[in-house]
């Protein structure tokens, strides 16, 4: 895989409330990833970048929803995001990765 195919799969990370508890207690991280993204694609790419042993990806597709505004009404857009599992002793520090 090459370095502009990693920038396109790995979007960025997702950091909510539920992520930082995944990575905390369970070791997991949350990325934003593109649509076309596999599961392959996307452990390679999170390896490569942030130098760490993925044992598993599991990905999910997040609906957009529906809002109302002034003019009637609109969706947000829907977005794929993909949790990753580390090995035991693996972390990632989002400060650190630049």
């Amino acid at each position: 895989m090459n370095q502009e195919r990693i920038f396109k799969v790995l979007l960025g990370p997702h950091m909510t409330e539920k992520a930082t508890l995944l990575a905390d207690e369970k070791n997991q991280y949350v990325f934003k990833v593109a649509t076309d993204a596999t599961k392959l694609e996307i452990k390679k790419a999170v390896e490569k970048l942030f130098d760490v042993k993925v044992n598993a990806v599991s990905v999910i597709n997040a609906k957009s929803k529906t809002r109302r505004t002034l003019h009637g009404l609109g969706r947000r857009k829907g977005f794929r995001k993909a949790m990753v599992s580390l090995a035991e002793g693996q972390a990632i520090d989002f400060a650190d990765a630049e």
